[in-house]
């Protein structure tokens, strides 16, 4: 049996919002596995703790490059905000953003690309930036699309410049279609890609572990109801398809015009862009997601500080 620890238990109370005894019951109850307990607490109705990954604290901004076939997207962080709000900082990033258009957009390769305002790689710019401003930075993620023939779409939600902000986004549109509608309806998937964060393009491409997650909850919430198993059947797969409809961008509820789907959506525009649409590749990118800033006590900074 696992050790229950006043940690483990503030963890999960952080992360699925119930009390500390619903908390710690649940851990007992699955063994101090944080995500089972998760799973646990939203099958009993107490979490509806779902796709959190964790409080976004990280400081920085993500930038985006884009070549028409072609677009790149990078998250270089900060500690403060302050930084990302420095004019050094914002022209850095936009520079790494540029020489990641011709990398394979890995965080590997684009480190080792040559900065050109420096003429060294990029890893080392960062490490002279970081000498210069005086704050740690790290180029986090990245990610490339690209499409023989069509347009790789970008967005950028409340841009704190041109080409930067704190979320941003790239869809990538296969086609022989109009390069002006192609640009157009892929800013529009873009920006509902930026609202609903879709785990998929399509519901078969879905994480097959996180449809199997899923399920399980929903098969332990059904049998709350104490129906038979044929009926449990019955409910699990109602809710399943919602699920899929819900998280697969195709199937979703276009954002900017709720009567149709998203691939209601491109299909509609097919017919402007003399021919096909194929959404082949997504990127979203929110600045600091998954990180979870460590916590300080101030009056010990303190105190530490006034002892020297």
């Amino acid at each position: 049996m696992a050790e229950i620890t006043a940690a483990l238990v503030k963890e999960l109370r952080e992360k699925s919002g119930a009390g500390m005894m619903d908390c710690k019951k649940a851990l007992i109850e699955n063994n101090g596995d944080v995500e089972a307990s998760i799973d646990w607490l939203r099958a009993k109705g107490i979490s509806k703790a779902d796709k959190k990954s964790g409080r976004t604290a990280a400081e920085g901004l993500v930038a985006i490059a884009g070549a028409g076939h072609k677009a790149v997207i990078v998250e270089l962080n900060s500690e403060t905000d302050f930084v990302a709000r420095n004019d050094a900082f914002q022209e850095l990033v936009r520079g790494i953003a540029n020489v990641a258009l011709s990398t394979d957009g890995s965080v590997e390769a684009i480190s080792a690309a040559t900065y050109p305002a420096s003429g060294k790689p990029v890893v080392d710019t960062i490490k002279d930036a970081i000498a210069t401003i005086g704050e740690n930075m790290t180029l986090r993620r990245a990610a490339k699309l690209e499409v023989e023939h069509g347009v790789v779409a970008t967005y950028i939600h409340n841009a704190a410049g041109d080409g930067i902000g704190k979320l941003g986004v790239l869809v990538a549109l296969k086609s022989e279609g109009d390069k002006a509608v192609l640009t157009s309806i892929g800013r529009q998937v873009a920006m509902h890609i930026a609202a609903t964060n879709p785990l998929a393009i399509r519901a078969e491409e879905v994480d097959a572990t996180v449809a199997e997650r899923e399920r399980n909850v929903f098969i332990e919430q059904a049998r709350e109801s104490g129906k038979p198993e044929a009926i449990i059947e019955k409910m699990v797969e109602g809710r399943m398809r919602k699920f899929f409809e819900e998280v697969a961008l195709l199937s979703q509820a276009f954002v900017i015009n709720p009567d149709l789907t998203v691939g209601d959506a491109i299909k509609a525009a097919e017919k402007e862009a003399g021919a096909s649409i194929e959404v082949t590749g997504m990127a979203r990118l929110l600045l600091g997601e998954g990180v979870e800033k460590e916590e300080s006590d101030f009056a010990a900074e303190v105190a530490a500080v006034a002892k020297g």
